[in-house]
């Protein structure tokens, strides 16, 4: 069994087409009712987008309500947490109900003083949550995105080890230039070092008193 087959195995089958799925569009069999959007989900039939209306033909399935904040779907977490393993997933609170996103949203770039963010988008998470959305949870958990993963943080402890390595050679090479050079040894006349000063020797008439 390949890594795409054991990762279709360990996610269930309404998943991927849920997070394909586009919602808050107009019900084509409820064109002519009132409140006819489509933000129901059947997780038996997995037959697209749902209204209020096509529920009548779901009555004892599975299904889910899709939310919006902000543009994006989201999920709420007392639903999806009967049907899905959401560990790991930031929650918000909206409108007094935790909910999770159902795809990532983009992100220019991490805030200011970010620490933790989604090992998928890099989008800015808060306390210890590894992804942003079931979409990244889905990416994040594959096989291939592992084993890529592992090797982006050993390429980069490697980088950051040859870039510190670097960095104290310069610090050396620079603290080495700048150092006095050494002064040259200074020649000594051996002759001239070794000359003795002479014993001074007396005047013969220097004792000698003259008197007239």
């Amino acid at each position: 069994m390949g890594p795409d087959e054991e990762d279709n195995n360990k996610w269930p089958p309404w998943l991927k087409p849920l997070l394909r799925e586009q919602f808050f569009v107009q019900c084509k069999l409820h064109v002519d009712s009132h409140k006819s959007e489509c933000n129901m989900y059947c997780l038996d039939c997995i037959n697209g987008a749902l209204c209020s209306f096509c529920l009548a033909y779901h009555k004892d399935h599975r299904y889910i309500q899709i939310r919006r904040s902000s543009y994006h779907d989201v999920i709420r977490v007392s639903e999806i947490q009967k049907y899905l393993d959401i560990s790991g997933i930031q929650t918000y609170v909206i409108n007094s109900a935790k909910v999770v996103f159902i795809n990532e949203r983009p992100q220019p770039r991490p805030g200011k003083g970010v620490i933790n963010t989604c090992e998928v988008c890099d989008r800015s998470l808060v306390d210890s949550f590894r992804f942003c959305s079931l979409g990244c949870k889905l990416v994040g958990t594959s096989k291939n995105s592992q084993k890529k993963r592992q090797m982006r943080m050993e390429s980069h402890s490697e980088d950051s080890f040859s870039s510190s390595h670097g960095k104290m050679k310069k610090k050396k090479d620079k603290a080495q230039s700048f150092s006095p050079p050494t002064p040259p040894p200074i020649s000594v006349n051996h002759r001239s070092a070794k000359r003795r000063k002479g014993i001074p020797h007396r005047a013969p008439m220097a004792g000698l008193i003259i008197e007239y």
